[in-house]
């Protein structure tokens, strides 16, 4: 089973503990089989997934939107975290942009759709505030037919 994320990256501190829980949940009927997690390791929902991902025994595989994106979108209070989950995924795939943008974030949301089974989705079920986010990648996936899980649990909420 091949399950994606897309999902906020401003989650309040106070939301980490219920994210972390509400994935791990989520995951559970899947962690005997062969599951492999499709991440694109931003801050937030994304790492939050990877690593119930490999706390389930799965593989992770990591679509980065671009070849700078951890130069310039990785904030140095996250590097740490975001190294541990690349050096730990099994295959790692950069978009063909040099320079991360909109454009390499909407490349990587259809990188990650397209090769997946179902998406999670940890969306609190408002718009996306520009393009490319957590709203359109969840109406990119219903549109391919690819089924949607929204994981907001109570108590969830963004900054």
């Amino acid at each position: 089973m091949r399950i994606g994320i897309t999902g906020h990256s401003n989650l309040t501190a106070d939301s980490m503990d219920p994210v972390r829980r509400a994935l791990a949940d989520a995951l559970a009927p899947y962690a005997d089989s062969d599951l492999v997690g499709v991440s694109c390791l931003a801050r937030g929902a994304d790492q939050l997934f990877a690593e119930a991902v490999l706390d389930a025994g799965g593989r992770l595989e990591v679509v980065l939107p671009s070849a700078d994106y951890r130069e310039t979108k990785v904030k140095p209070d996250n590097r740490e975290r975001f190294d541990r989950l690349l050096v730990r995924s099994s295959w790692v795939r950069y978009m063909s942009h040099l320079s991360a943008g909109r454009q390499a974030y909407e490349d990587a949301n259809e990188a990650v759709i397209g090769s997946v089974d179902r998406l999670f989705a940890v969306w609190d079920g408002r718009p996306a505030a520009g393009k490319g986010g957590t709203a359109d990648a969840v109406a990119a996936a219903r549109a391919r037919g690819v089924p949607v899980d929204v994981i907001w649990p109570e108590g969830a909420r963004r900054e």
